[in-house]
């Protein structure tokens, strides 16, 4: 035992001693992929509806078109002209920490992946994505992000749920239309990759959800 002692006290000085350093892992950052041949239509440009900049966690008015909303916790920039997407959602989704929970076993315990992160937090990343995919609009839109986490039904099977909920506005800024789109999938493997590939999927299906319903406002 004194030996053992001995011989770890001289390992940490020789640690010490050469400048040794113990790095600690850098976590993987993911987005939803990169934009595909959506964001044209038969070889010409579309034009692509308006992205709001943002700084800290909440989302900013852009300059002189409007105060931030605020209501039950979400916050979200006013819709102005048409073409324009803003996506807002509650206070906790505005980090870019990956979250999961155990359903099975502590149904109200919201995890984190360690190892596993959004390179933005969930409504930037969904915002920029509905830029990336939808075609010109004739309305802008207020997207509330609600519920945005993979669910675990058992230790080897899970889920992604994408909840929100669209209000279009006229070219006037007066609102025409609401509604609420609730998707989900099965993931690929009950895990970060399954995580993150399964809302990649679920954020190209919700565009294609919207477009149908716009189309249907006209």
């Amino acid at each position: 035992m004194r030996c053992l002692l001995i011989s770890l006290a001289s390992l940490v000085f020789v640690c010490l001693s050469v400048g040794c350093t113990i790095t600690a892992k850098q976590p993987a950052l993911h987005d939803f992929g990169l934009p595909d041949s959506a964001s044209t239509h038969e070889g010409n440009p579309v034009t692509k509806p308006v992205i709001f900049a943002r700084e800290g966690r909440h989302a900013a008015s852009p300059q002189g078109t409007g105060a931030v909303i605020a209501r039950d916790g979400v916050y979200a920039a006013s819709p102005q002209g048409a073409g324009a997407v803003t996506v807002g959602a509650p206070t906790w989704l505005w980090d870019n920490r990956i979250r999961y929970r155990l359903l099975h076993v502590e149904p109200t315990h919201v995890k984190f992946y360690g190892l596993d992160m959004w390179i933005a937090s969930p409504p930037e990343l969904f915002e920029q994505m509905l830029v990336s995919h939808l075609k010109t609009l004739n309305y802008s839109l207020n997207i509330q992000l609600l519920e945005f986490e993979q669910q675990f039904d058992a230790s080897d099977r899970a889920r992604v749920v994408l909840r929100f909920s669209v209000d279009a506005y006229s070219a006037d800024n007066k609102k025409i239309a609401t509604q609420e789109f609730h998707l989900e999938q099965a993931t690929k493997t009950p895990d970060a990759a399954g995580a993150v590939s399964g809302f990649a999927d679920l954020a190209q299906q919700a565009a294609g959800r919207i477009q149908n319903w716009l189309g249907g406002l006209s």
